[in-house]
């Protein structure tokens, strides 16, 4: 009998893999990035400190009020430029991108791309 593991233990393992690689500093915080079904999250989170210095979201009221739905690429993209919009007010203009242990591709890209676009360089 074959035993399969559920899709959230492997993006959590993967998750892990990736984070055993990089850590965010106060030179160049980590930028966190969550999907779940229905929202996106991103966080920049100073590691050392163990700090969230910056976060945003699709469950936030200003956020969204601003978008018709909140589990779409569009509205993955909005979160990007919001969260590069704060971090460039806090004084963070380099990060490094933490995935999450999701593929690069659909609203993980967008968020990432929007960022890029709104000045955070990573």
């Amino acid at each position: 009998m074959v035993n399969k593991v559920s899709r959230s233990e492997v993006r959590a393992k993967k998750h892990m893999r990736i984070r055993n690689r990089f850590s965010g500093t106060a030179e160049r915080p980590r930028l966190a990035v969550f999907r779940s079904n229905n929202h996106m999250y991103a966080q920049i989170i100073d590691d050392v400190e163990g700090k969230t210095l910056v976060a945003a979201s699709t469950n936030e009221k200003e956020v969204k009020a601003e978008l018709s739905k909140t589990n779409n690429v569009e509205a993955a993209a909005y979160v990007g430029t919001v969260i590069a919009k704060r971090a460039l007010e806090k004084g963070i203009k380099t990060v490094v991108f933490d995935r999450g242990g999701f593929i690069y591709m659909g609203k993980v890209a967008a968020l990432a791309e929007a960022a890029r676009e709104a000045g955070l360089e990573f």
